[in-house]
């Protein structure tokens, strides 16, 4: 089961981290955060790196992966 728009209090303990795609300054900060504990446990949690303390988006770790490969081979360039 995938749960969204979780916020900070229930993603408490979480580690983020940025991704190496992330503008510096540009303001198109993303981070991501491997979920560990259960309910969560095995899912990949997405977040703006601006609004720490807003909504992530929370994928299965299998769903992350085939999302990541879909970025890298080109799939969702404009």
């Amino acid at each position: 089961m995938t749960t969204n728009n979780l916020t900070a209090p229930e993603l408490r303990g979480a580690v983020w981290r940025k991704s190496s795609h992330s503008g510096g300054n540009e303001g198109q900060c993303v981070e991501v955060a491997d979920l560990t504990a259960a309910p969560l446990t095995g899912q990949r949690g997405v977040r703006d790196s601006k609004n720490p303390e807003g909504p992530a988006l929370l994928l299965p770790a299998a769903a992350f992966t085939a999302f990541m490969a879909g970025l890298k081979a080109g799939a969702f360039d404009i």
